[in-house]
């Protein structure tokens, strides 16, 4: 189960231009006020807990960082991850099991709860924060907590019940192979347990979100990978592929759950069995997060109709997985993180009705987030067959899957830039208080898609399937913009043209020439002589891309050494006031 995008599921919105305009942030366990100590001990561990995120408001760029940082360690982790899951099982029985296990687990926790508890209830606890409202917002949060984990606690049993019958109508090819089907099903029941981590560790989260403190929530994709990596590494030769549901299930726990519990206990958050059914936030919350339960977008229901399709060829199955897999990591580095990142600071614009200014930070943020997906797109279709041999090239993962994978994954990153971006547009519906909306339109566009996928797969193959997610997240990136301009909400007309048509012409150019460089080098035929190809193609990219902004005048790549320096400057000056 990926981790739900709260993301699941980004660069720089209205940064705050007045420290002191900043939510204060408790540091320890005393609610929202910071007890003074005595002097130099006092100020250093505000300083080290500043620059850490565990106090003080962040900036949004500076969430941004910590968060794409996180997810950049993440994503490192599941490249490992993914590279043991091929030497160890390849593309056969007990990759295409353990890929199928998480659909009901994930089905549960979008149906019953959107998928990211959090995204609604900021939204409420902001409220009676601006309120000065703190213990009715911490008794409404428990409040929520308690009922619905109930409520989902009993699903999830019942999933333990029918998850044979459940595989039987989401696969209906693996009743034709037995040990696939039990297998499965085996695995299913593992990481039944997931949505219930996964749904408090959100809930308390949104405690620390509203509160601007994201340091909990870059450790939580780290841990998550981590569990899984570890019981790949640890349990495969005892438990074979039941090591990687036990450690997906671990992770979700340590990851998730205990460590937003740990956040929110140290910000003042003491839990309490509270239970009214009858409360404002919970009927506020639920009908803010119904739409997310009754509508589903591709971001979510993209493998469950691929694998609907595909569930005939377990090896094309393990194959779009892998590389799906590997097209997320760099993804989620980018989109998911500054979606959570933003979200409070456009919830905060949105909240003191500033229209305009709400605008320009979606806008600025699209813009650029837009910008720096179209060179991580070239960079990665420029060295996209050593990327997958790199990666999971060896063991029982062969060269005929290395070739067919490299292509999949081709095609995904021709849409990356649309993965990434639709994610702001989501959350500032989100910020607004508004989930109908988006809802309508990914369920439409869900439902139009699928007779594509469908049409694309009898004529295209497994491949089509792929090139129905990046016609479909096309409709549904478009339509999230048209309606957001048309709400009067955000302009599309002050996205940056020029900027990104700047942006487009260097990863052009930067991939070209990364594809010329690699046909002079030497051919890789192990890993380590595909990493020096792999790090000598990055240098010829970075040098054009840069190259080309430069000589276009794109503002870019000054934006990124202003805030370099920037964070420098505030580091050094943390680290003053600590010797103070």
């Amino acid at each position: 189960m990926s981790l739900p995008d709260n993301t699941s599921g980004n660069p720089t919105p209205a940064s705050i231009a007045n420290p002191n305009d900043a939510p204060e942030i408790a540091v320890a366990g005393q609610g929202a006020t910071v007890v003074p100590t005595s002097g130099g001990s006092a100020a250093a561990e505000r300083g080290w807990r500043t620059r850490l995120g565990f106090g003080g408001a962040s900036s949004a760029f500076s969430a941004s960082l910590l968060l794409m940082g996180s997810s950049l360690l993440s994503g490192i982790f599941s490249l490992l991850r993914n590279t043991l899951v091929a030497r160890y099982f390849g593309t056969g029985t007990d990759t295409a099991a353990y890929t199928a296990a998480f659909q009901l687990p994930d089905t549960i926790l979008y149906l019953l709860i959107g998928g990211a508890a959090s995204s609604a209830l900021i939204s409420v606890l902001s409220r009676y924060r601006e309120r000065g409202e703190q213990a009715e917002a911490d008794r409404a949060l428990c409040n929520i907590l308690n009922v619905v984990a109930a409520v989902l606690l009993i699903a999830v049993l019942l999933g333990e019940v029918f998850a044979p019958a459940y595989i039987r109508y989401a696969f209906p090819k693996f009743r034709e192979q037995p040990d696939l089907f039990a297998k499965c099903v085996h695995l299913t029941r593992i990481l039944l347990c997931n949505p219930l981590f996964f749904f408090a560790g959100g809930v308390l989260g949104s405690r620390l979100l509203v509160r601007r403190i994201f340091v909990y929530q870059a450790l939580q994709p780290v841990i998550y990978s981590g569990g899984i990596l570890l019981g790949a590494v640890l349990l495969h030769s005892r438990m074979g592929v039941d090591s990687l549901a036990v450690g997906a299930a671990a992770g979700a726990f340590a990851g998730p759950l205990l460590m937003n519990y740990v956040g929110a206990h140290r910000t003042g958050l003491r839990w309490t069995p509270e239970w009214d059914l009858r409360h404002p936030a919970l009927r506020e919350w639920f009908l803010l997060n119904l739409p997310l339960m009754l509508g589903q977008s591709l971001t979510t229901t993209d493998s469950w109709i691929r694998n609907y399709f595909i569930s005939g060829d377990k090896f094309d199955l393990s194959r779009l997985n892998f590389a799906r897999l590997l097209f997320t990591a760099p993804m989620n580095v980018l989109g998911p993180a500054a979606g959570t990142a933003s979200l409070p600071f456009f919830a905060s614009l949105w909240q003191k009705k500033d229209i305009a200014a709400f605008s320009a930070a979606v806008d600025k943020s699209v813009s650029r987030m837009i910008a720096v997906s179209l060179l991580v797109g070239g960079w990665m279709i420029g060295l996209a067959p050593l990327i997958v041999q790199l990666v999971l090239r060896g063991g029982r993962f062969t060269a005929s899957d290395s070739a067919i994978t490299t292509r999949y994954f081709v095609v995904y990153t021709l849409s990356l830039f649309l993965w990434t971006s639709q994610n702001l547009y989501a959350r500032a519906f989100y910020a607004a208080g508004d989930t109908f909306t988006p809802m309508v339109s990914g369920t439409v566009v869900t439902l139009v898609s699928i007779p594509v996928y469908g049409a694309l797969y009898k004529t295209v193959g497994a491949e089509g399937l792929v090139w129905a997610a990046d016609a479909g997240m096309l409709l549904h990136t478009g339509s999230l913009a048209v309606l957001l301009h048309k709400k009067r909400m955000v302009s599309i007309a002050e996205l940056d043209g020029a900027e990104l048509g700047k942006s487009l012409l260097a990863a052009f150019l930067g991939c070209l020439a990364t594809l010329v460089a690699m046909s002079v080098l030497p051919a890789a035929h192990g890993r380590a002589l595909a990493l020096v190809n792999v790090i000598a193609g990055t240098i010829v990219w970075a040098g054009v891309c840069f190259a080309v902004l430069r000589v276009t005048g794109a503002k870019l790549p000054d934006v990124v050494l202003r805030r370099k320096a920037a964070s420098k400057q505030v580091s050094a000056s943390a680290s003053q006031r600590v010797r103070v």
